[in-house]
Protein backbone atom coordinates (compact mmCIF):
# COMPACT_ATOMS: atom_id res chain seq x y z
CA UNK A 1 0.00 0.00 0.00
CA UNK A 2 1.14 3.65 -0.36
CA UNK A 3 1.68 5.88 2.60
CA UNK A 4 -0.72 8.45 0.96
CA UNK A 5 -3.79 5.63 1.04
CA UNK A 6 -2.56 4.40 4.58
CA UNK A 7 -2.87 7.88 6.43
CA UNK A 8 -6.43 8.16 5.42
CA UNK A 9 -6.91 5.26 7.67
CA UNK A 10 -7.53 5.84 11.48
CA UNK A 11 -5.74 4.40 13.66
CA UNK A 12 -7.95 1.84 14.62
CA UNK A 13 -7.76 0.66 10.89
CA UNK A 14 -4.12 0.86 10.97
CA UNK A 15 -3.73 -1.30 13.85
CA UNK A 16 -6.07 -3.62 12.49
CA UNK A 17 -4.39 -3.28 9.24
CA UNK A 18 -0.76 -3.94 11.15
CA UNK A 19 -1.89 -7.08 12.82
CA UNK A 20 -3.32 -8.73 9.63
CA UNK A 21 0.19 -7.57 8.18
CA UNK A 22 2.48 -9.63 10.90
CA UNK A 23 0.14 -12.45 10.14
CA UNK A 24 0.70 -12.88 6.88
CA UNK A 25 4.54 -12.54 7.43
CA UNK A 26 4.09 -15.11 10.10
CA UNK A 27 2.26 -17.76 7.50
CA UNK A 28 4.87 -16.83 4.63
CA UNK A 29 8.03 -17.60 7.29
CA UNK A 30 5.93 -20.79 8.20
CA UNK A 31 4.99 -21.88 4.61
CA UNK A 32 8.99 -21.01 3.63
CA UNK A 33 10.15 -23.61 6.42
CA UNK A 34 7.84 -26.19 5.10
CA UNK A 35 10.00 -25.59 1.37
CA UNK A 36 6.27 -24.79 0.18
CA UNK A 37 6.54 -22.60 -3.10
CA UNK A 38 7.02 -18.84 -1.45
CA UNK A 39 7.01 -15.45 -3.83
CA UNK A 40 10.13 -13.96 -2.19
CA UNK A 41 9.08 -10.80 -3.00
CA UNK A 42 6.24 -10.93 -0.79
CA UNK A 43 8.26 -10.87 2.49
CA UNK A 44 10.19 -7.13 1.21
CA UNK A 45 6.84 -6.05 0.57
CA UNK A 46 5.04 -6.91 3.79
CA UNK A 47 7.78 -5.77 5.90
CA UNK A 48 7.89 -2.57 4.30
CA UNK A 49 4.21 -2.34 4.69
CA UNK A 50 4.63 -2.95 8.12
CA UNK A 51 7.20 0.09 8.71
CA UNK A 52 4.83 2.30 6.86
CA UNK A 53 2.11 1.83 9.12
CA UNK A 54 4.44 2.22 12.37
CA UNK A 55 5.97 5.12 10.79
CA UNK A 56 2.39 6.90 10.41
CA UNK A 57 1.46 5.72 13.87
CA UNK A 58 4.41 7.12 15.23
CA UNK A 59 4.30 10.25 13.45
CA UNK A 60 0.24 10.74 14.62
CA UNK A 61 1.45 9.75 18.09
CA UNK A 62 4.56 12.94 18.39
CA UNK A 63 1.90 15.61 16.77
CA UNK A 64 -0.59 14.93 19.14
CA UNK A 65 1.76 15.08 22.35
CA UNK A 66 3.29 18.63 20.50
CA UNK A 67 -0.51 20.19 20.33
CA UNK A 68 -0.27 19.87 24.63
Amino acid sequence: MKAKELRELTDEELRQKLSDLKEELFQLRFQHAQKAEVKSHMFKMIKKDIARILTILRERELQGSETK
